[in-house]
């Protein structure tokens, strides 16, 4: 049993959870996207990840049932949630930031996804991670943060629906024991704040994939939501006492939820529920840094590609872009009702600068760019067709059920030549290199491999444009 060091899992598991419960581009030949059916395939993405035992209104038809047993060695049921990427680990940590984000999304666009039709397929999205998450909390002192082993899977090439190499779960926990009170929304909060680290110190195969650099982001994250879920001042009065609110921030992501904290205390300094002085409006000023910097105003702009990409990774570049555009589309309708603008070292930013922004980098995703490749697969004319990952990559198992073994799925499927047989469609890749080039490769899994925290983000910025 693995002791707790850290507890980023569980904030975000609770953040994923009371964000729920608060809120009830094909190219066109004029070179235009179209958002709506963007929007449509990159829901049916989360469909494609799913694991566990698929519902019977599942759209993405050359998925089977995967996983079902998840747990049962640890005496638990852990089916359900997603897989990470393109392999078939279940990684609680980043799981938590998309089921988080695609929350986000939700809340603020609500409206917007009713209107195209999609809110239904959105909310579903949420509540196949937000179910497994509460089920991989049993008790109040547990958290299971990993199923799978992810050195054993990467060895691996198989169908989710076959693998052979799953390891039994991995959890944190403390010493304490009590009956577990899932209704009580503010004791996983205090759990964490009572056991502060990092969370790869008790699942140390997570660190080789997800490491944590830090547990402060996640403490301010899981506070803002919490305020705003419930309006309970406790949290207020830890947010406004947490001394350290992230400063400058270079990204937004599993790993740095600072800007996303502090975005949510900006629209407080907004909406005049604190004042915009001291600490406050310090989380505003830090939050308008980051989006001033992205709209090249700022005092550190972002690197953008030639083409005009925001680009900050070399690794999986499209998730640090995708949260970016959330970012700018979000406080873009936080500054709209007050009449508001951002003021920017290099000039002043309005709310539709930043929706312009927010659409500029959805177009370049979308195939407005160097290169006139969608980096949506199923999007467009022109969109990757050897995307890393597993399951799109073997023909379906409802298709040819011959068993596909670890070592022979390499042989036989990773490194044909050839478009995956399933078209993985909603999924965004990593994307281009900081020069606008791509190489539809399998073997590329730097650029070619796409992500559940690349997509979630996306999908609030496309109903807002859509």
């Amino acid at each position: 049993m693995a002791r707790l060091s850290s507890m980023n899992l569980v904030l975000i598991f609770l953040l994923s959870f009371l964000i729920l419960w608060s809120s009830e581009l094909v190219i066109q030949s004029e070179g235009k996207s179209d958002y709506g059916t963007a929007l449509t395939k990159s829901l049916l993405y989360f469909e494609a990840q799913r694991s566990g035992k698929l519902p019977r209104n599942q759209r993405v038809q050359w998925r089977g049932d995967s996983a079902v047993k998840d747990g049962s060695d640890a005496g638990i049921d852990l089916s359900g949630g997603y897989y990470d990427a393109g392999d078939n680990v279940k990684f609680g940590f980043p799981l938590a930031f998309t089921i988080s984000t695609l929350s986000w999304s939700v809340v603020e666009f609500s409206s917007k996804l009713q209107a195209k039709g999609e809110l239904s397929n959105a909310l579903a999205a949420v509540r196949w991670g937000t179910d497994y998450l509460i089920k991989a909390h049993p008790q109040p002192d547990v958290l299971y943060g990993q199923v799978g082993q992810g050195s054993a899977d990467h060895a691996c090439w198989q169908r989710p629906e076959e693998m052979t190499t799953r390891a039994p779960p991995t959890k944190s926990t403390t010493r304490t024991r009590g009956r577990s009170r899932r209704g009580n929304r503010c004791s996983l909060f205090n759990f964490a704040r009572n056991h502060p680290g990092q969370y790869q110190n008790s699942i140390p195969d997570a660190g080789t994939f997800y490491s944590s650099s830090g547990y402060q982001d996640e403490l301010l994250w899981a506070a803002a939501w919490l305020h705003r879920a419930t309006g309970d001042k406790m949290y207020l009065d830890f947010l406004s006492g947490a001394g350290d609110t992230g400063g400058g921030r270079t990204e937004f992501s599993w790993n740095d939820k600072y800007v996303g904290a502090q975005v949510l205390v900006a629209k407080l300094v907004l909406e005049g529920k604190v004042e915009n002085s001291g600490l406050w409006a310090q989380y505003k000023n830090q939050a308008e840094q980051f989006i001033c910097n992205s709209l090249q105003k700022g005092s550190g702009n972002f690197k953008k590609t030639p083409g005009g990409l925001l680009w900050f990774q070399p690794w999986n570049n499209l998730q640090y872009t995708s949260t970016a555009a959330l970012i700018a589309a979000v406080y873009a309708d936080y500054l709209a009702p007050k009449n508001a603008s951002v003021q920017c070292p290099g000039g002043i930013a309005s709310s539709s600068d930043l929706i312009a922004l927010a659409q500029s980098q959805v177009d370049y995703i979308l195939g407005a760019n160097p290169k006139k490749t969608s980096y949506m697969v199923g999007y467009g004319s022109n969109f990757p067709t050897q995307v890393h990952h597993r399951g799109a990559s073997i023909v379906s198992i409802k298709k040819d059920p011959t068993p596909v073994g670890c070592s022979q799925g390499f042989d036989l499927w990773f490194n044909k030549d050839a478009p995956n047989p399933n078209v993985l469609d909603g999924a965004l890749v990593g994307g281009p290199d900081a020069q606008d080039e791509y190489t539809d490769k399998r073997s590329n899994y730097q650029l070619a491999e796409a992500a559940t925290a690349n997509t979630a983000p996306f999908v609030g910025v496309l109903a807002r444009l859509a």
